[in-house]
């Protein structure tokens, strides 16, 4: 008889008898946080994959601006397509040259200034996409142990209420009860955890690559200054 009991008492302490016997309350909060792991996880996956397709095309620029291609066919060959990273920079950069030169620029510092400027813009707009979608991650970090603490407390204060119902506090009525209310801040923690991981870690790869970006804004950047002086001066000198 008592080694019935023990085996009757072991399958209601399971996960799933946990979960069933929790009130509504502390239901909610559970797949409200099964819900937020599950989102955790498809974001690492979608980040781990856009991260390294925006590595490879960053290599894939790299590769081909370094090569001695001219800067007017590249920006031919790049303007027809939908580009991204240092090539959406690039293509920015040559609009706005060829557009200026097109009116007739006269100050090296005017075209310089929005040359930079237009620069800036694209790398603002590439540095949003990579960076997209990771507060929530925060939020998921930072929340999930705090909304699975919440069902914890209502749990428990749920155990005591029914504690004092029976007036026991036998082991036997008390467990099952703690042992719901702490399912929830366990479940809060296993979302939690892997969103603090991902955020760190995905925000530290943004961070590179939009250094990455900067860097080769601030090279072209230098590249276009000498052939706006080697442009613009000879025509100065001339009136």
């Amino acid at each position: 008889m008592e080694t019935a009991n023990l085996a009757a008492a072991h399958a209601d302490m399971s996960l799933w008898a946990l979960f069933m016997q929790a009130g509504w309350v502390v239901k909610l909060v559970m797949l409200g946080l099964l819900g937020a792991s599950v989102w955790t996880w498809a974001m690492v996956v979608d980040k781990l994959i856009s991260f390294n397709k925006f590595k490879r095309q960053l290599d894939s620029f790299e590769q081909v601006f370094w090569s001695g291609q001219s800067l007017e066919e590249l920006y031919r060959t790049l303007s027809e397509r939908q580009v991204s990273g240092m090539a959406a920079i690039f293509v920015g950069a040559m609009r706005e040259w060829k557009k200026s030169f097109e009116r007739g620029a006269r100050s090296p510092i005017g075209l310089q200034m929005r040359i930079d400027r237009a620069m800036d813009v694209t790398l603002a707009r590439e540095s949003e996409v990579l960076e997209a979608r990771l507060s929530s991650l925060a939020t998921i970090g930072s929340a999930g142990p705090f909304v699975g603490l919440f069902g914890t407390v209502v749990g428990i204060m749920t155990s005591f209420q029914g504690i004092a119902a029976s007036k026991s506090t036998n082991l036997a009525v008390v467990a099952p009860g703690i042992a719901e209310a702490l399912l929830a801040t366990a479940i809060g923690l296993v979302a939690a955890i892997p969103a603090v991981i991902a955020y760190n870690k995905f925000s530290g790869d943004a961070g590179k690559l939009v250094a990455r970006m900067e860097g080769f804004a601030d090279e072209f950047s230098a590249i276009l200054s000498r052939q706006i002086d080697e442009r613009l001066q000879p025509r100065q000198a001339a009136q």
